[in-house]
């Protein structure tokens, strides 16, 4: 029996990463994951929306009729679902530009990515507001919420939640959200960054708890990068219990680190084992069926 809370992972991690990029959408390999995924045990797959790199690979489905008609079909065969997408377009292409001010022109590529989100049936979209577009002043979140607020005909048409993955303190974020004031405006939660810039999870799930929306999975060193599950500074049996205890029933999504050692299939299925014993040492309800 697995947890009742569905286990995902990022796409692009089983597969070997590109030259040069941690992360990113795999081009025209992308096919190829969701037997992968299916493989390790996995119920989803997280999306990646980003910059196109120029270098004439496949373009993302999602942008296409018939990607998205593609994507579905190939969920229904493996039984892996996709009900999220992380927006790393965001990191290059900011929302909130050097200046502070609002960038139109983003602005403007989320309203279209919401409407791509709705067709392939994606529950949320995770915002990236961390290392190059990371939150620099109380100036820019006012700024963020202005533009929230602007986008919220379009993100109410689209029934798609908006999750902002931030590197705020946890009052900030708290206090972000609560000037948002939208219940499609939500927080993303990353065990292995709160771990990384030594957050005490207690008092961070603690002030963002009414907005949990969505959780990643990774380890990190305090200060550092990152490392294995259960090998770094993330303190899990806290983090989960206090997941729990929030009543989130989300996804995990597996965002953790790569290992030259074993084969991509072979690493997910072994850090999807980690988090089944975390959730099952708290007591998780277990279920039988995939997450849908």
């Amino acid at each position: 029996m697995k947890p009742a809370n569905p286990i995902g992972i990022m796409q692009g991690r089983l597969l070997p990463p590109p030259e040069g990029r941690l992360q990113a959408f795999p081009g025209s390999r992308w096919r190829e994951e969701f037997p992968l995924a299916a493989q390790a045990g996995l119920d989803c797959i997280e999306w990646i929306d980003d910059v196109d790199d120029g270098e004439g690979q496949e373009a993302n489905p999602l942008a296409s009729e018939g990607g998205v008609t593609e994507i579905l079909r190939l969920s229904r065969r493996w039984g892996v679902a996709v009900r999220s997408i992380c927006a790393d377009y965001f990191m290059t292409k900011r929302l909130i530009a050097a200046d502070g001010s609002a960038d139109l022109e983003s602005a403007e590529r989320l309203k279209w990515l919401l409407g791509r989100a709705a067709k392939l049936g994606v529950r949320y979209v995770i915002l990236p507001f961390v290392d190059s577009s990371s939150l620099q002043s109380d100036g820019e979140c006012q700024t963020l919420a202005g533009l929230l607020a602007e986008l919220t005909p379009a993100i109410e048409r689209s029934g798609v939640e908006l999750h902002l993955e931030t590197d705020l303190p946890p009052d900030q974020l708290a206090a972000l959200l609560s000037r948002v004031s939208h219940p499609l405006v939500r927080a993303n939660y990353d065990i292995g960054n709160s771990a990384s810039l030594g957050r005490d999870p207690a008092l961070e799930l603690g002030s963002i708890r009414p907005w949990l929306g969505s959780v990643h999975v990774k380890d990190r060193l305090g200060g550092g990068g990152t490392v294995g599950l259960g090998t770094g500074d993330a303190d899990f049996p806290v983090c989960f219990r206090l997941i729990r205890e929030a009543g989130f029933s989300g996804p995990f999504i597996l965002q953790a680190a790569r290992d030259d050692s074993i084969s991509e299939v072979d690493l997910a299925a072994g850090n999807r084992r980690f988090v089944e014993q975390q959730l099952a040492s708290i007591g998780m309800p277990l279920r039988g069926a995939a997450w849908s």
